[in-house]
C-alpha cells in the first residue's frame, strides 16, 4: 500500500495498515504534520456540538474515539481540560447551558468514558471561577458551568508519534518525498532535496494528502474552516488552569475560547461547545477574525486584551469535506481517497480507509488492532524529579531516553531563556523523529515557531544542534 500524505490521516492509515501486516510506504512532500494537522485547537470533543446537524452516529463516534485516545492510544499526549462558561446574563441562559452539559454527561456515560478521566459537569460559584480563571471579569458574575473535555498537548507531535509507531510496525515513512504522476497502481517518487526519483508500484494507493488531495484526485474538493487562532502569554491571564469559553452573540454553541497551552502560552480561537445550538451567529463580514475574537473574550475579562497582547497567530485546522465535519471516502480504480473529518475521529477514519483499500486491492490482512494499540511513549512509567515535567508531557515513557541517549552538551539546558524546550529534545527530534532541518524542529517537533520572537531567540542554538546531529548521522 502506498499512502500519500503525512498528516494525521495519512499517518494513521499507515499505522493501521502496517499493524494488519501489510507492506506500507508513507510519503510526504514536506514534513510530517506540515499542513492542517498542526493547526487544530488541540481539543478532543465529545461530539455533542454535532447535535445541531442531527448526525447522531457522528456524536457517538466522537465520544467513543475520545475515550480510546485518552485511555489507550495516547494517554501521555492527552489530558483532561476543564472549560469554564461564566454566567453573567439571565437565569434563562444558565438553564439552556445546563441542558447541554446534562446531555454531555449522558454522552460520556454512553461512550464508556470513566468519570475519573472526564468528570461530570458542575455548576460552580464565583469564587471557584476566579480561582481557575484569575482574570475573569468579576462584575455581575453569578456562577459558571464547568465541563471537562480532552486536550492534546501538541497535535504535530501526535502525528509524529503515529508515524513513528507505524514505522515500528514495519512501514517505510519518507518525508521530503513528492508523489508525481499518481495512478491507482503507483506513482513516481521524487526526493525534494536531491531531485532524484524512481517509480513505485502498489496494489492500492491511498490519497490522504489533505488540502493537496485535489491535485491527485479532482473530486477531493475541500472547504477551509476554523478561522484564526491567536497566541498570547498565559501570564497575561494569570496563568489559568482551565479554558474560558464565551458565546458569540446569543449563541451557546458558537463560542470563542481561551485555551491554556504548552510553553507558557494560551490560544484564542473559535470553537464549538459541548451543547446544542440554540441560534447561530455570524461575525460581521467587515470585521477581521482578530477583532471578533478579542471582542468576544473581552466581555469576560477584567482587563481587556488588545492587539499588542498577540504574540503570534495560526490558521484554523479544518479541512471540511462535509458540513457535518464527517469525512468522505471514495474509490477511483484501486485508489482510495479520504478527505475531511475531525482530529478526534482520526482513528476510525483511518480504519474505514484501510478497510476500503483492502477490499479494492484484494489484499489479505489481519483485522484492525489500533483500538488497543498504544503509540510510542504511551506505556506507563513513573516520572522522577530529575526529568522536567514539560518534557514528560511531550514524550511520556520515552522521556528518559531523550536525555540518556543525548550526545549534545548540557542536555537539560534550555534552548533559550524562558522557553521550556531542552537541548536534548532538539537532538532527539533529528536522531529519532525524522526532523531534517531547523524549521522541522521549530515548527513541528516543538511549537517554538508559533511565536516569531521565541523562534528568533532559539534559532541559533537549534541550528547548531541540528547541524551537529545531522553531521554525526552522516558519518
Amino acid at each position: 500500500m502506498l499512502v500519500i500524505g503525512g498528516g494525521v490521516t495519512g499517518a494513521a492509515v499507515a499505522l493501521d495498515a502496517a499493524a494488519r501486516g501489510l507492506r506500507v510506504a508513507l510519503v510526504e512532500a514536506n514534513d510530517l504534520a506540515f499542513g492542517t494537522s498542526r493547526w487544530s485547537n488541540k481539543i478532543l470533543h465529545s461530539g455533542l456540538s454535532y447535535l445541531t446537524s442531527g448526525h447522531l452516529p457522528m456524536i457517538m463516534e466522537c465520544a467513543r474515539e475520545r475515550r480510546i485516545l485518552m485511555t489507550t492510544v495516547a494517554p501521555h499526549l492527552t489530558s483532561p481540560l476543564r472549560h469554564i462558561y461564566p454566567l453573567y446574563g439571565p437565569e434563562e441562559r444558565a438553564l439552556r447551558v445546563r441542558l447541554g452539559v446534562s446531555l454531555g454527561k449522558m454522552l460520556r456515560k454512553a461512550s464508556g468514558t470513566p468519570a475519573e478521566l472526564i468528570p461530570p459537569p458542575a455548576r460552580i460559584g464565583a469564587l471557584d471561577t476566579i480561582r481557575l480563571l484569575p482574570q475573569v471579569r468579576r462584575e455581575g458574575l453569578r456562577s459558571s458551568w464547568s465541563t471537562v473535555d480532552g486536550q492534546l498537548v501538541d497535535d504535530a507531535r501526535f502525528v509524529v508519534a503515529l508515524a513513528r509507531t507505524a514505522a515500528a510496525f514495519g512501514a517505510s515513512v519518507c518525508t521530503s518525498t513528492r508523489a508525481e504522476n499518481v495512478t491507482d497502481y503507483g506513482a513516481r517518487l521524487v526526493d525534494t532535496l536531491t531531485g532524484e526519483g524512481f517509480d513505485v508500484y502498489a496494489r492500492t494507493v491511498v490519497n490522504a494528502a489533505g488540502r493537496w488531495a485535489e491535485g491527485i484526485d479532482h473530486e477531493a474538493i475541500l472547504a477551509q474552516g476554523g478561522g484564526t487562532h491567536l497566541v498570547i502569554d498565559a501570564a497575561r491571564l494569570g496563568n489559568p488552569t482551565a479554558g474560558l469559553s464565551v458565546p458569540l452573540g446569543n449563541s451557546v454553541s458558537d463560542l470563542v475560547s481561551i485555551l491554556p497551552a504548552q510553553l507558557g502560552r494560551a490560544y484564542i480561537g473559535f470553537t464549538r461547545g459541548d451543547f446544542p445550538a440554540v441560534g447561530s451567529v455570524e461575525s460581521q463580514k467587515s470585521s477581521s477574525d482578530i477583532d471578533v475574537l478579542l471582542s468576544a473574550v473581552n466581555t469576560a475579562l477584567r482587563v481587556p486584551l488588545t492587539p499588542a497582547d498577540i504574540l503570534g497567530t495560526f490558521p484554523g485546522g479544518s479541512d471540511l469535506a462535509d458540513p457535518t465535519r464527517r469525512h468522505r471516502i471514495w474509490l477511483s480504480g484501486t485508489m482510495v481517497s479520504v478527505v475531511g473529518g475531525t482530529l478526534t475521529t482520526y482513528r476510525r477514519r483511518a480504519q474505514e480507509t484501510v478497510d476500503a483499500a483492502i477490499a479494492v486491492g484484494k489484499l489479505t490482512a489481519a483485522p484492525c488492532i489500533t483500538e488497543t494499540t498504544p503509540l510510542i511513549g504511551a506505556s506507563g512509567f513513573t516520572p522522577t524529579a530529575s526529568l522536567p515535567d514539560f518534557a514528560v508531557a511531550r514524550y511520556g515513557s520515552e522521556t528518559p531516553a531523550v536525555f540518556d541517549r543525548a550526545k549534545v552538551d548540557d542536555p537539560f539546558g534550555l534552548v533559550a531563556p524562558g522557553i521550556d524546550v531542552t537541548r536534548a529534545e532538539i537532538e532527539f527530534a533529528v536522531r529519532h523523529e525524522g526532523a531534517l532541518c531547523v524549521d522541522d524542529v521549530l515548527d513541528r517537533r516543538t511549537r517554538i515557531g508559533l511565536v516569531a520572537a521565541d523562534a528568533d531567540k532559539a534559532r541559533r542554538t537549534v541550528t547548531d544542534i541540528v547541524t551537529e546531529t545531522l553531521a554525526d548521522l552522516s558519518t
